[in-house]
Order: structure tokens, then sequence, then C-alpha cells
């Protein structure tokens, strides 16, 4: 095994050498095709290799090599606004990329000196370890630690310490999953049963409590089941929250006449109904009701789906017919490329302004980042440390599925953002959580195929103002999308 490791490093190193010896030699050519080079598009183009290399987790498994990609990057950045040479923005980028390599090479030692460190982290974050505070934040610099020491070529230093650091985040897992899922299925039980819970809603509580109980025991029992530990007490904190609802609801109910509490439930399907621009059937009987709801959502589905289908179609016919009028009209390729990149830029423009409006400027801002469209959404909410969605939020990001809709199938990235009111672990991890949110919505509603849509969180890397003041803070807090067009959509 340690000599399978030497010779990972020794390629490493022979790698290294081979990237650092083809960027003295490309840096010479830097300014020759300075001319020919769009620089926003390769300070963005970087820009995108660094959020998925950070979706990869490279910056917490190779963070030194990271944070020094990161760096060139901001260069680049800074050169770009600044209005500096084009080569010295291109020297950034190269010299940026090479430690982005050197990062991706690293983290790959990582991974398989590490494995179950690194798959102990992931449980533990994945059960809300994050929220434990000092304790999380000293594992995490532990394993920072392992890191580093592999960058810096300490394998045995990293190989002593990976069991104990490993054996941390087990315990931080355990500990999340009892404090925040089975602790707040209590605590949710507790106050049920204040609001009578035991007169209103018996049937409920005692499935609630049950649940409750089976995970305790399971947990204690399975220490090392993991996926069905997360289960359990998932259905624990559900049928708990569930029994709150059931209680008050029972509460209200008690008091109202039967009349209206039928016209209650009639005006429930009645709205769903007129929502879906379904047929007025409350002269039918309420399974009928739910019946026509639940037909209408599969038409919309299934139309949506047809939609979706037509459009690619339709793109791929008019780039057929492009490319058949430029042979017909014998333009070169040079002119063929010239035309097609005027016509690029003015549809981008075009479904820019398009873009823009369908947004107030309450609810979000739009603009253009060289060949990439951003949506800052200002109106978007979530509850204070969670990253639910809630329904106050769906007319927002309808219309941000329409906006990406606009552009055909482009790829998408969810950029999570935050404030500096946590430790930048937390921070970090929130926005994760809170960009990926995002991302399920829109995969769920069928935006996107799965793959063209990235969720990354930076948590408060990149603020846009002071984070000394509330409104600074409040700005910071944000959900970004960037709009990537593909050729058939510019």
């Amino acid at each position: 095994m340690l000599k399978v490791k030497r010779v990972g490093i020794a390629a490493i190193l022979v790698a290294s050498i081979w990237f650092l010896s083809a960027s003295a030699s490309s840096q010479t050519k830097t300014r020759e095709v300075a001319e020919t080079v769009n620089p926003a598009e390769e300070v963005n183009r970087f820009d995108s290799e660094i959020s998925n290399a950070q979706k990869n987790q490279v910056n917490v498994l190779a963070p030194i090599s990271f944070g020094k990609a990161e760096k060139y990057l901001n260069d680049a950045k800074e050169a770009w606004a600044g209005g500096d040479e084009i080569s010295e923005i291109l020297e950034d980028i190269t010299s940026g990329r090479i430690q982005l390599q050197r990062a991706e090479e690293m983290a790959q030692v990582a991974r398989t000196t590490l494995p179950s460190v690194i798959k102990a982290r992931e449980l533990a974050r994945a059960a809300g370890a994050t929220s434990l505070g000092k304790d999380y934040v000293k594992a995490e610099k532990q394993f920072l630690k392992l890191t580093k020491a592999i960058e810096k070529n300490d394998l045995k230093y990293a190989q002593n310490n990976r069991d104990k650091v490993g054996a941390a985040f087990d315990q931080l897992e355990v500990r999340a999953i009892k404090e925040q899922k089975l602790g707040e299925a209590r605590k949710l039980i507790d106050q049920a049963e204040e609001e009578g819970a035991k007169k209103l809603a018996p049937q409920t509580l005692e499935i609630a409590e049950q649940k409750l109980k089976d995970a305790g025991v399971f947990i204690t029992e399975h220490r090392y089941e993991r996926e069905k530990i997360q289960q359990k007490s998932s259905e624990a904190l559900f049928q708990a929250e569930r029994l709150l609802e059931v209680t008050r609801q029972s509460k209200k109910i008690k008091e109202i006449e039967p009349e209206e509490i039928s016209l209650w439930v009639e005006g429930i399907l009645s709205k769903t109904a007129s929502t879906l621009s379904a047929p007025d059937m409350r002269n039918e009987s309420f399974d009928t009701q739910r019946e026509n709801i639940l037909g209408s959502i599969s038409a919309l589905q299934e139309d949506k789906q047809f939609l979706a289908s037509q459009d690619k179609a339709h793109v791929e016919e008019i780039e057929s017919l492009k490319q058949q009028i430029a042979l017909l009209e014998g333009k070169t390729k040079e002119e063929q490329a010239a035309i097609e990149r005027l016509e690029k830029e003015k549809r981008f423009n075009e479904l820019f302004n398009e873009v823009t409006g369908y947004f107030s400027a309450g609810e979000a801002e739009v603009y253009k980042q060289g060949n990439r469209l951003i949506i800052r959404l200002r109106a978007i909410q979530f509850p204070v440390g969670q990253s639910i969605i809630m329904p106050d939020n769906y007319g927002l990001l309808s219309k941000v599925q329409r906006a990406i809709r606009t552009f055909g199938e482009p790829e998408v990235v969810i950029e999570g953002h935050t404030d500096t009111a946590e430790s930048e672990e937390v921070s970090e991890h929130l926005s994760q959580e809170r960009a990926e949110s995002v991302r399920k919505y829109l995969v769920a509603n069928q935006t996107l195929p799965e793959d063209k849509i990235v969720a990354v969180g930076y948590g408060s890397k990149r603020p846009l103002a002071s984070n000394e003041t509330e409104m600074g803070r409040a700005i910071n807090r944000r959900i970004d999308v960037v709009i990537s067009p593909t050729p058939q959509a510019g």
C-alpha cells in the first residue's frame, strides 16, 4: 500500500512539473493571442471551474492549492474590472488553473488516503452537525489539518490521525440526530400535549409517541446503520409536526358548525381547482372534486413534458435551417462564424430584456456578466437557520423557471450566500443546503434535466455589502441564479 501511495505522489509531482513548464511556454504566447480572446468569457469560465471544484469538495480536500487558485481568480476579476491589459488577466487565469489542477490532484490523494473520514464528515453534515457550534468547528479544523498535511506530503500525520478525526465526526452525527431531530420531535409532542392533544388528537398522539420511541431505541441498538437512523428520525419528526397541526385543526373544527366545516373543505378544493383552471365541480362529491384536481395536475405534467420535447425539436430544426442557408449563400467558414456570433449576441440581448421584464425591482435584480445572465433573488426568504422553501417563494421561483426556459436548456448554477452571523463552516453548509433546496425545486418541476443544474454554497466568502450593518447583512443573504446559455439558445 505504501508503495502505491509513493507512486501516486510521484505521479503528481511529475504532472505538476509538466503543467508548470507548459504554463511557462504558454505565457510567452499570451500576448500574441490576447487580441483574439474575450477576457470576460475567460474569467467566467474559470469562475465556473472554481465553482465545480468547490461542489466536489476540492476546497477542503486540498485547501492550500485551492486557496491559491481562488486568489488568482480574484486577481483576474480585479484586473478585468480595472481595465488592465488582457495579457495580465490571462496570466492570472493560467496561473490559477495550474493551482486548481494541483488542487484536483491532491484532492484525489486525500480521497484515497481518507475515505472513511470523508464519509464520516459527509454523514455528520447531512445530519445537521454544523449546528453544533464549536464542537463541529473543532472537528472541521482537525479535518483540514489532515488534508493540509497531505498537500505538504506528510502522509504519516494523515494516516496516524485519520481514525481519531473520523470518530469525532461519527459522534457528532449521532449527537446531531438525537439533539436536532429527536429533540425537536420531543418538544413538538410536549407542545401538542399542552394544547390538548390527549383529548383532541389521541390517535395521532399515539402514533407520534411510538415513532419517537422507535427511533430512540434504534439509534441506541444500531449505531452504524446510518441510513435507517436518518429514516426513522425523520419519520419521528414528521409525525410530531403532524400531531401539532392535527391538534390545532381539531381544536378549530370543534368550535365550527358542520355546514361551516363542509364549506371550508369545499373552499380548499374549489380554490385549488380554480388555480389549475379545472372545471367548477362544487355540485359533485368531495371525492369527485379531488379526482378533478389530480387529473388536472397529471394533464399539466404531461403537457409540460410535451412542450419541452417540442422546444428542443424546434431549436434543432432552426439550427439545421441556419446551416443550410449559410451553405446556399456560399459563405466562408469565417464569415459564417462572424454572422453566428453577431446573431448570438443579438439574441442574448433580446432574451436578457425579456427576462428582465419577468421580475419587479423588489423581487430580483437581473444583469449580464460576459456571456452569462445573473438573477439575484432579492425576495426569496428562508426560515432562520433552515433551508426549507416556503410556499411564499413559489411565485418567485415560478418566474425563475420561466426565465431559465427562455434560454432553452442552458447550464445553470444556483449560488447560495450568507452573512457572517455564524462560523464560516456553518455558513458554507447552510448556503449549500439552501442552494440545493432551490436546485431540487427546479428539478422536481422539470425546469431542466438534473445534470444541467448545479448548486454551490459560498457561505460568506462573496459579500456584496458590509456585514457591519443589518442592511448589509440582509443584502449578503441571497440566492443567485447563474444562467449560461448553450450555443443553440444564444
